[in-house]
């Protein structure tokens, strides 16, 4: 008995030995892993650059073709989304779906002044619209917004603006940037009415009064005329001095815009008047960034 309790003073001492070691080793291994790359990254945000903006360039607006209750599915569930949704019922009630920092789903192959592939460099709108249905004679009957709609695609589209920098001729219509396959927002949606509260472009009626003047005594100007000045509005367009479909359908679009009244595609004088109307107010410079 007394070997025994000789020994258990020693015994106690190794374990706390031990124990120490052991705590010393773990401190140091934890210590390593904070100075390996895989370790958490500490990262300084005190200083921030001037020389940037916001991804955001261009506001683009849609028509939905399906009912409020399927399109919210689509948007929110399918293969393609937007950032906000306009709906039919009175008041509108407007979803965010995608917040603005990120890039929604809404406008496809897509080009506007220069810029391709928008979804990257957009905020899109989708307003609950039918569009149109066929008549039997093969003609469209087109739907209109409501005007609480329309209230709402304002004041929606004026924050969205404000909080990005956009311009005026960068709001613009699916059928602008994709003139090829989209006809939304419709010959019905009012873009003067953006214009008039200075959130879409618009041209002069005087200036389009003295331009008509002038094609009247001059002659209408060449196709190749037309797709100089659709490209300076902004529009991809063939540049080949031909009226070929590409070319119909993107005047069909400048016409469904300025000159809904009638939408056939050709470049006759008013069309022309319109287009000499718009370049008489140049747009801001082209939606590029210059890196440094």
């Amino acid at each position: 008995m007394r070997l025994a309790s000789g020994l258990l003073p020693a015994a106690s001492t190794n374990l706390r030995r031990r124990t120490r070691a052991g705590l010393v080793i773990a401190l140091a291994l934890a210590l390593a892993a904070c100075a390996q790359p895989g370790g958490p990254l500490q990262i300084d945000r005190s200083i921030t650059a001037t020389s940037q903006s916001s991804r955001v360039q261009f506001i683009v607006l849609h028509y939905t073709v399906s009912p409020r209750a399927r399109a919210l599915a689509l948007l929110s569930k399918g293969e393609v989304s937007s950032h906000y949704l306009i709906t039919d019922e009175s008041p509108p009630k407007v979803y965010q779906l995608v917040d603005e920092s990120r890039s929604a789903w809404h406008a496809g192959e897509s080009a506007w002044r220069g810029r391709t592939w928008l979804n990257a460099t957009s905020v899109g709108i989708e307003v609950v619209n039918p569009g149109y249905t066929r008549r039997e004679d093969g003609s469209l009957q087109w739907h209109p917004y409501s005007p609480a709609q329309i209230d709402a695609v304002i004041e929606l589209v004026r924050g969205i603006a404000a909080r990005h920098g956009v311009a005026p001729e960068n709001v613009v219509g699916h059928s602008d940037i994709a003139p090829q396959r989209k006809q939304d927002p419709g010959p019905l949606f009012p873009w003067k009415r953006l214009a008039d509260s200075g959130l879409a472009r618009w041209y002069d009626e005087a200036a389009l009064a003295a331009h008509r003047y002038r094609f009247q005594r001059d002659g209408t100007p060449p196709i190749g005329w037309f797709q100089r000045e659709l490209a300076r509005v902004g529009y991809t367009v063939p540049q080949h001095g031909e009226l070929d479909e590409p070319t119909v359908n993107v005047l069909k679009a400048l016409q469904m815009r300025y000159r809904p009244q009638n939408i056939d595609g050709q470049p006759d004088l008013e069309t022309a008047a319109i287009l000499a109307a718009l370049s008489d107010r140049p747009a801001d410079a082209p939606a590029t960034r210059n890196a440094q």
